[in-house]
């Protein structure tokens, strides 16, 4: 190969370094999985696989919005179907009463973060029942995922569990009451009526159950900036990178007490979580490493539920469609903040109305990438570094 066409090459081997790279048809390009050159008239070999692609986003999946992983066919169905559905999650109110949906604007998620699915879920048992019992919990963490339509950007938007709402049928309250109060179709409603944003899916996702998917991968790298003191409970945590397993990364994302901001750096806290997951995730020693990808596989079926309208083969044909995001596609921020207030002796969050509105009509219409070229360094959105 005349060094042109050895440029050329590397080129396009670069190009294809992506975990989902291939056919439909589950068939990759004849040839060496090295790409080494068998010098049989210059052609490059690959072995030849029969096996279908099977990605998963937590989105993970937001996590795992960008996670693929090779498996066999039927392993698709095995693992699509240890998700479970949740029946009901969407709201009954008339469709004219709902934001309507915009098309061509991509895919929005609404992701809630809890610490303990219900008894149902947690016991091992056939969990067909939704991961929520009237009363029993609220939500500790609301996000919206918004895939882009050409699928090559995604935006995580978290909202703070304290911010302060309307929630339909019970007034004012904290956002995270709604999950309460009225389980997963309340809780779209209330951001529904917040945001203007149709939201087309719903996940729900055990923060719990981070710890054995941390695990699966192999731990997560983060680094913490400054040497934060432990305060009361909260344990300190030394600057520098830590290399944590499942506990230390749970204790990491459920810790406020020590965080200047509380809740708001807590969802920074979770943000940054979830973007070193998807890094670790992606990594060809997660995805090479057998034990790995099927631990991986199974605790994605442990962590979360999806709303029944999310057939097998549609996790599928999305987890398809987002074979080519890659991390630095993905951005994470807080909805914007307008300050702390005291209600009825209760701290609440309150947002920035105004700014907030600009970033909801964004993703509505599916211009964030315009969005975040003009406020994309606000103190908002998630940086490198994190406290």
């Amino acid at each position: 190969m005349v060094p042109g066409e050895r440029e050329e090459a590397a080129a396009d081997r670069r190009e294809s370094l992506s975990l989902f790279d291939r056919a439909p048809g589950g068939e990759a390009p004849e040839g060496d999985a090295e790409g080494v050159p068998d010098g049989t008239g210059g052609e490059v070999r690959r072995r030849r696989r029969t096996r279908r692609v099977l990605v998963w986003t937590l989105a993970v999946l937001f996590a795992l919005v960008a996670g693929g992983i090779g498996s066999a066919y039927w392993t698709v169905d095995h693992y699509a179907s240890s998700v479970d559905r949740i029946p009901g999650a969407f709201p009954t109110t008339p469709a004219d009463r709902q934001p309507q949906a915009v098309p061509d604007s991509g895919t929005t998620f609404l992701l809630v973060g809890l610490d303990a699915r219900s008894d149902v879920a947690t016991t091992g048992a056939d969990a067909e029942a939704p991961a929520w019992k009237a009363g029993a919990q609220r939500s500790d963490t609301m996000m919206v995922l918004h895939v882009s339509a050409d699928r090559k950007s995604a935006a995580l938007i978290s909202i703070a569990r304290d911010t302060w709402v309307d929630v339909p049928g019970h007034g004012k309250a904290k956002i995270n009451a709604a999950y309460s109060w009225g389980g997963p179709a309340l809780m779209v409603e209330t951001v529904q009526n917040l945001t203007g944003v149709r939201i087309d899916h719903v996940a729900v996702i055990d923060w719990n159950g981070f710890r054995a998917l941390t695990d699966a991968v192999g731990g997560v790298d983060i680094t913490i900036p400054r040497t934060i003191e432990g305060r009361g409970e909260a344990r300190q945590w030394d600057a520098g990178t830590h290399h944590m397993n499942g506990e230390q990364a749970l204790l990491y994302v459920r810790e406020r007490y020590g965080l200047p901001n509380g809740d708001l750096d807590r969802s920074k806290r979770q943000q940054n979580f979830l973007r070193a997951l998807m890094i670790q995730t992606m990594d060809a020693g997660t995805l090479g490493n057998p034990a790995r990808l099927t631990g991986l596989l199974k605790a994605v079926g442990d962590v979360m539920s999806v709303d029944d309208r999310l057939s097998n083969t549609d996790l599928y044909d999305l987890a398809w469609s987002l074979r080519g995001l890659r991390p630095d596609g993905v951005r994470f921020m807080n909805a914007p903040f307008g300050g702390f207030d005291s209600v009825d002796g209760q701290s609440v969050v309150l947002l920035d109305r105004a700014a907030a509105k600009t970033l909801w009509d964004a993703v509505r219409t599916d211009r964030m990438t315009a969005y975040l070229a003009e406020h994309g360094t606000t103190s908002d959105t998630l940086g490198e570094s994190v406290s």
